[in-house]
């Protein structure tokens, strides 16, 4: 349990320190199911931590306002436990440790949509995601689309299966031209993906440190 322990410690230290829009782990999360036996367990506190048996699903939270319009991300995440590298272009077989879901509407919606659920909105055309991705055999930096969100999420590559505890520094704006072309709407919420069915592996990791500005 290194890892968990140096994560929470870490979000600890942030927690009580000044940063830029940082994203609580501790309230506003709920869970989204993607199949009938799903064996994710999430705990919720400084990190975010998740493990995973054979099972997929989101863990999702709504982001105020006040962020709608943030272009950069940062976080630290780690695996203690990881999945087999898979293609993750290929629906079905495709399974990663995390994915770091970035939910974005056009501006005009953005107000209609800030009590949506995470499945009414993938389920709107309108909206784009950025899936930053822990898993596959991919190149870091590399960038595909979502075989379950074609025309709508894009995998952005950053960490290849396997174990370790990394720190990240994303730049949405950037990320989201390349992925699918002008600037980003407004960013209405976040989500927290594992993925172990295919493989019927195990996953145990957590995330922290979130901060968006």
């Amino acid at each position: 349990m290194t890892f968990f322990r140096t994560l929470a410690i870490a979000a600890t230290l942030v927690a009580n320190t000044a940063a830029a829009g940082p994203v609580s782990f501790s309230s506003g999360w709920s869970e989204q199911k993607l199949s009938l036996f799903s064996n994710n367990r999430y705990s919720f506190g400084n990190t975010l931590s998740m493990t995973s048996d054979g099972g997929v699903s989101i863990a999702w939270k709504r982001i105020p306002q006040s962020d709608w319009q943030s272009t950069n991300g940062r976080w630290n995440w780690t695996v203690e436990q990881s999945v087999p590298a898979t293609d993750l272009r290929q629906k079905g077989g495709d399974d990663r440790n995390m994915s770091l879901y970035f939910v974005f509407v056009p501006d005009d919606q953005a107000a209609g949509l800030q009590n949506a659920s995470i499945r009414q909105l993938l389920g709107n055309d309108d909206v784009r995601v950025l899936l930053y991705v822990w898993g596959g055999n991919h190149a870091r930096g590399s960038q595909f689309q979502s075989p379950y969100l074609r025309g709508q999420g894009v995998n952005v590559m950053l960490r290849q299966a396997g174990t370790g505890s990394y720190s990240e520094n994303v730049n949405l704006a950037a990320d989201y031209a390349q992925a699918f072309g002008g600037q980003p709407g407004s960013l209405v919420g976040i989500a927290v993906s594992g993925d172990s069915d295919d493989t019927d592996s195990t996953i145990r990791a957590a995330i922290g440190n979130l901060t968006l500005n």
